[in-house]
């Protein structure tokens, strides 16, 4: 198999866009009321996850996108962590992980010292592997519809 290769991309590349589509169609079937937060155009993504606004991981093996997060900087201290997903093919491998990590990373390096993010709570693995990193839940931060538990970590 493969090694899974992590790197920044363009957040309209044709790569992040596959996986967004993904993303948010998983989301729409797990979600018992659905999920439709709208696909942005590559332009739109580009723009939301490209300096100085943020910016956006692929996890490639070969060829293959098997997983994706963005890192859109709020403030001149705080990043918050979006779009995270990894294939099915490509879970327990601790990819979630190392995709979270790297996506930490990104924030700290572009000098944010806090990261939050968002999440639902139908999603239990996502939950346990917040909680494992470390994250805390903090009360809610934004207005998006589908999150039911909200989360912070200091870098």
């Amino acid at each position: 198999m493969a090694e899974v290769v992590i790197e920044v991309v363009d957040g309209g590349a044709p790569a992040a866009m596959w996986a967004v589509e993904r993303y948010v169609g998983e989301l729409a079937e797990r979600f018992p009321s659905g999920f439709d937060p709208g696909l942005p155009s590559a332009e739109e993504a580009a723009t939301t996850f490209g300096p100085p606004n943020g910016l956006f991981l692929v996890a490639r093996r070969g060829d293959e996108t098997v997983g994706c997060g963005g890192v859109q900087f709020l403030d001149d201290a705080t990043a918050e962590i979006k779009r995270m997903w990894v294939s099915a093919g490509a879970r327990g491998s601790g990819l979630g992980r190392r995709l979270l990590v790297h996506l930490e990373d990104v924030a700290r390096d572009a000098g944010r010292r806090r990261v939050v993010l968002d999440t639902n709570g139908v999603l239990a693995e996502a939950l346990a592997l917040y909680r494992s990193s470390g994250y805390v839940a903090v009360d809610r931060y934004n207005d998006n519809p589908y999150a039911t538990h909200f989360f912070a970590k200091d870098l």
